[in-house]
């Protein structure tokens, strides 16, 4: 199974430290949020990396190069733009090839074992949900007996954590250009073709200062 690291946001709310670094390339413990990715995918068995990068997406190539120093392979998938989270993701596909991958979103920082995906994806996404953090009360998707369904007034929510297991075929009659990866989840929802899970380890989304910050105390700390 191949991997993903969605790496082409602009981070403006960790402005100035990304008016000239990658929000990916930001340090929490004196090591790249990405980094983290890189080496908990390695550890959990992944050897094929696909990043796509926009916002000085030239830097993050030449801090990761091909992979090597991590024992993996890492290929890129530049952005002129930003794509949006679907529409990299399509722009990605000849490198994911024909096979579901993980997918992990760039700007969290977790300590989920990646190495729990790699099995047979049972439809056509799977989705790791987290308990709601204070900055998004609400949640995203409903998740019962295995299959995640759109959110509802009458039911609790959960966070999607931006990791996921998707399948090539999500993407069936999708055209090249910026779109939201979210549409075609709720799509598949409502055909019951999303299964999922909750997740309670530490998990964060790293999108401001204070949450950054979160992290450098969670690195830090002892597990």
């Amino acid at each position: 199974m191949k991997a993903m690291i969605l790496a082409a946001g602009k981070g403006e709310r960790l402005r100035p430290l990304t008016l000239h670094t990658p929000k990916p390339l930001v340090q929490a413990g004196g090591q790249p949020l990405i980094e983290y990715h890189v080496r908990a995918l390695a550890a959990a068995g992944f050897d094929e990396l696909v990043i796509n990068h926009a916002w000085l997406g030239q830097q993050i190539e030449d801090y990761l190069g091909d992979g090597a120093r991590f024992g993996v392979r890492i290929a890129y998938s530049a952005e002129g733009e930003p794509l949006e989270t679907g529409g990299g993701i399509f722009r990605a596909l000849p490198l994911l090839g024909d096979a579901p991958f993980l997918v992990v979103n760039g700007d969290i920082w977790t300590d989920y074992d990646f190495a729990a995906l790699r099995r047979p994806l049972p439809a056509a996404a799977h989705l790791v949900l987290v308990d709601n953090p204070a900055h998004h009360p609400h949640g995203d998707f409903h998740l019962h007996a295995g299959l995640v369904s759109d959110a509802s007034a009458a039911q609790p929510c959960l966070t999607y954590s931006g990791i996921a297991v998707l399948a090539p075929a999500l993407f069936a009659g999708c055209q090249p250009g910026a779109f939201k990866l979210a549409p075609l989840l709720r799509q598949a929802m409502a055909a019951g073709q999303v299964s999922g899970e909750h997740y309670a380890g530490r998990w964060v989304d790293v999108g401001t200062h204070e949450r950054l910050a979160e992290v450098e105390r969670l690195v830090m700390e002892p597990r």
